[in-house]
């Protein structure tokens, strides 16, 4: 038994309170000030058998009934609490106890109100997760409300579900709840829809980064005139481009968009001119003040379609329809791309006021 509350005079205070279990002659001494301050449901429960066995005027022992698990069981608990009031967590008794008990310590920490020993046991529950057990953990997560452990349990679903289908706790499951089985297909669905989501998302992103940066060398090629780069510290640059790959990538584009001679049919030429309509759209020199290509033609363009629009027919999609709208989409995105890298890139010192 853990080390007991001592007196006043340094001496051990008797135990005051005796746990048993269903149909256990066996008793195990504690104390109700470290059942109570442990547990607010043994809190209860003590106040009324504590108030009972003053009235009566009968001395002895409170008797507490833990139903449902073994004396040893019952025993760890007891054992756990204490280490919890001390605050020894870490020892190889008590570490020893939560693996070993782990799933019957859980049901009694969820019904007795011990959140720091929930934690516990479903971390070595979780530690231990197979996909033989999976099923089993789950449905012992959703009983005793556990959510890391069911974050567990479902992650080890949808990474080993192929396995976990051939176990006799599934088949099992199929068999006798096809609510459940139900239940736990939607949410592996779920998370695929959102897993596909993100993998989406983050693939947009980076093409709104590649297009910012896109943009950024564009701008440096056209101001800076940079027509002959080559990789850092090598000739015959004498200033190295800072961005080569992206750079070189762009001018041998720009080379085959002055030549080719069948611009209105060739994807290269195409995507040329998306990236100088882009250009167009972010830019903000006043006309004539700006090196790009074909800048102040695109600009102009876009002033005529804004005012041929027809601002009272909602249906028309902003200027020029549907096409012109995830074209629009696509401005702003990139936009917000690169405000935000502009403001990662900014220096503490610039942030200052």
């Amino acid at each position: 038994m853990p080390e007991a509350p001592r007196t006043d005079g340094g001496a051990l205070a008797p135990a005051d309170v005796d746990v048993v279990t269903t149909g256990s002659r066996r008793k195990i001494p504690a104390h109700s000030s470290v059942l109570a301050s442990a547990s607010p449901v043994l809190e209860s429960i003590l106040q009324r058998r504590l108030q009972r066995v003053k009235e009566s005027g009968k001395p002895g022992r409170v008797l507490v009934r833990i139903r449902g698990v073994t004396d040893d069981v019952a025993a760890a608990f007891v054992r756990l609490l204490y280490a919890g009031r001390r605050g020894d967590g870490e020892t190889a008794v008590v570490d020893e106890d939560v693996e070993r008990y782990a799933e019957q310590l859980l049901v009694l920490a969820h019904a007795y109100g011990v959140p720091w020993l929930k934690r516990w046991c479903q971390e070595a529950i979780g530690s231990r997760l197979t996909p033989g057990t999976v099923v089993d953990a789950l449905q012992l997560a959703d009983l005793c409300d556990a959510p890391q452990l069911h974050l567990r349990c479902m992650r080890l679903l949808a990474k080993e579900f192929r396995a976990v289908e051939r176990t006799e706790a599934w088949r099992f499951l199929r068999e006798n709840d096809p609510w459940q089985e139900l239940d736990v297909l939607s949410r592996l669905q779920d998370a695929d829809l959102r897993r596909r989501r993100w993998r989406r998302k983050s693939a947009e992103q980076r093409v709104y980064m590649e297009l910012s940066d896109a943009m950024d060398t564009l701008h440096h090629i056209c101001k800076d005139g940079c027509t002959e780069v080559g990789p850092l510290g090598q000739a015959p640059a004498q200033t190295p481009c800072p961005s080569y790959a992206t750079c070189r990538g762009l001018q041998l584009l720009i080379q085959h968009f002055s030549r080719c001679k069948s611009r209105t049919t060739c994807a290269r030429c195409q995507r040329m001119w998306q990236l100088l309509r882009l250009h167009a759209a972010l830019c903000r020199l006043p006309e004539r003040h700006c090196n790009t290509p074909l800048c102040s033609q695109f600009k102009r363009k876009e002033e005529q379609k804004e005012e041929m629009a027809t601002p009272v027919s909602p249906k028309a999609g902003g200027s020029g329809g549907g096409g012109d709208g995830r074209w629009g989409l696509l401005v702003k995105k990139v936009k917000a791309v690169r405000v935000m890298s502009s403001l990662a890139k900014r220096s503490p010192a610039d942030t200052e006021c």
